[in-house]
């Protein structure tokens, strides 16, 4: 029972501290003078991926890969299946931002590197030097991008947030460092108790960071994503999932291939990076509106929901045969 009470504690503490971080982060940024659409893309949009990072760092360091890789490619999986399936089922998801329409066909290659890199059963440190270098690229982009000053509904959106929830700077100060001290402790808890399930349930650690902790560690994204869309701000709710994406796949991949090499057991390519592929696919066939305004309704929205379910069953499935 300890070991759950430990996974249950630990998602429910981190889910809290990203949001308190997060929401530190941007009200500090927006104090000294960092643009709206900047903030959107890097705070908002990667920063709802630090439960992420923080866990999959931990458990590199700790000699645990295979929850790093499940939680980065399982979050992606949840992100645009679960997430954004129950978001456009309950208000249909437009996008209007020409910053997200731009990153959808990155996101798309980003994912296609991926496949590559874990195509031959290994993931190296000189693959994830690759996608660290990558990232990087993506962060200058970002910067110049948010930057420029250009008028976009992304940006209109985070500023209309950032107004509704406006702190003073020394609480938008001490909730980045009280979000980020607790986001590290209970990923540190997290990591324990579901390395012991896993162990006292005779399944990988892979299969743990595919479903409990991928589901856990992308709650931020859901509530984020469902109240914008609730809201009308489409393009916070999308954006968080595609930042969140790219982050996973480079950021969170790289810096615990950096940490730990590993090796990548030949259902990681067959099963899980291919429905990871699948679904950036659709991501990007319907979000980026080739004859009109990008929209996922609430039938595509179904779908998504229901391919979810669908590889959940798929890896229940594999378990119990196995």
């Amino acid at each position: 029972m300890l070991p759950v009470l430990a996974v249950l504690a630990g998602l429910a503490v981190l889910v809290w501290s990203a949001d308190r971080f997060v929401e530190g982060s941007a009200s500090t940024a927006r104090h000294f003078g960092m643009p709206s659409l900047l903030i959107g893309m890097v705070i908002v949009g990667f920063g709802t991926s630090a439960p992420e990072l923080v866990v999959s760092t931990i458990s590199s360091l700790k000699g645990n890969p295979g929850i790093a890789l499940g939680n980065a490619y399982g979050s992606n999986i949840t992100n645009i299946a679960l997430i954004l399936g129950i978001t456009a089922l309950i208000n249909p998801v437009s996008v209007h931002s020409l910053i997200l329409k731009k990153e959808l066909p990155v996101l798309t290659a980003v994912t296609a590197l991926a496949a590559y890199q874990v195509y031959d059963g290994s993931l190296s440190r000189m693959d994830a030097t690759v996608l660290m270098a990558v990232f990087s690229l993506l962060m200058l982009w970002a910067i110049r991008e948010g930057l420029a000053n250009k008028p976009d509904l992304l940006g209109t959106e985070v500023e209309r947030q950032l107004a509704v929830h406006a702190m003073p700077l020394k609480p938008a100060l001490f909730w980045l460092v009280v979000g980020l001290v607790f986001l590290v402790v209970s990923s540190r808890i997290l990591v324990w108790g579901a390395v012991e399930i896993a162990t006292a349930m005779g399944v990988s650690d892979l299969i743990i960071g595919l479903t409990v902790v991928a589901v856990g560690t992308s709650l931020p994204e859901l509530a984020s994503s469902i109240i914008a869309a609730r809201k009308g701000e489409h393009d916070i709710a999308i954006g968080n999932v595609i930042g969140s994406n790219l982050f996973n796949t480079l950021a969170v991949v790289g810096i615990a291939g950096l940490i730990h090499p590993m090796e990548v057991v030949q259902e990681v390519f067959s099963r899980d990076i291919l429905t990871m592929g699948a679904l950036t696919l659709s991501l990007f066939v319907v979000g980026f509106g080739f004859r009109g305004p990008g929209r996922i309704n609430r039938f595509e929205g179904g779908v998504l929901f229901l391919a979810y379910l669908g590889y959940t069953t798929w890896l229940v499935a594999g378990v119990v045969s196995g």
